[in-house]
């Protein structure tokens, strides 16, 4: 069987452009989902233990791990004048962003990231091999969330 060519088999370009509107709630991107693994590396990042920040940071909502969103805003607690305040410890959902799996088909990349962020088609062109490696590294994430008590 042929390999399906990828829409973005010529790579795609993307520069972080410190806009912050990818730490804004919007739709169903609404929280900023946290595996262990990232809640321990935050854990470290303020000196806390894994439950101390858990406690103090986060929400299980379904069975999933999210950080704290302020309550008279939908933005990211960690977002400080359209910057990450954590930049050096955010975890894999911000780490990988555009490269989500479930924003990698050509409609929805138009539709949901290219109209949506200032970085899409300016600086690094990413390669596909790239792409994917970014793309399975979020989706890994995803799949160790599930597999939390």
């Amino acid at each position: 069987m042929a390999k399906t060519k990828k829409w973005y088999k010529e790579g795609l370009r993307f520069q972080c452009q410190g806009s912050g509107k990818c730490c804004v709630s919007r739709g169903e991107y609404g929280y900023v989902y946290l595996d262990k693994k990232d809640r321990q590396k935050f854990a470290d990042y303020f000196q806390l233990s894994l439950t101390e920040f858990t406690t103090q940071y986060c929400t299980k909502t379904e069975g999933y791990y999210h950080l704290n969103t302020l309550s008279d805003q939908e933005e990211c607690l960690f977002l400080k004048d359209n910057k990450c305040s954590v930049y050096e410890a955010r975890p894999t959902q911000c780490r990988t962003w555009p490269f989500w799996p479930e924003v990698l088909s050509a409609k929805t990349w138009q539709k949901e990231v290219a109209a949506f962020c200032p970085g899409i088609g300016k600086g690094k062109l990413y390669k596909e091999s790239e792409i994917e490696g970014i793309a399975n590294e979020q989706f890994l994430s995803e799949a160790m969330m599930e597999k939390e008590p």
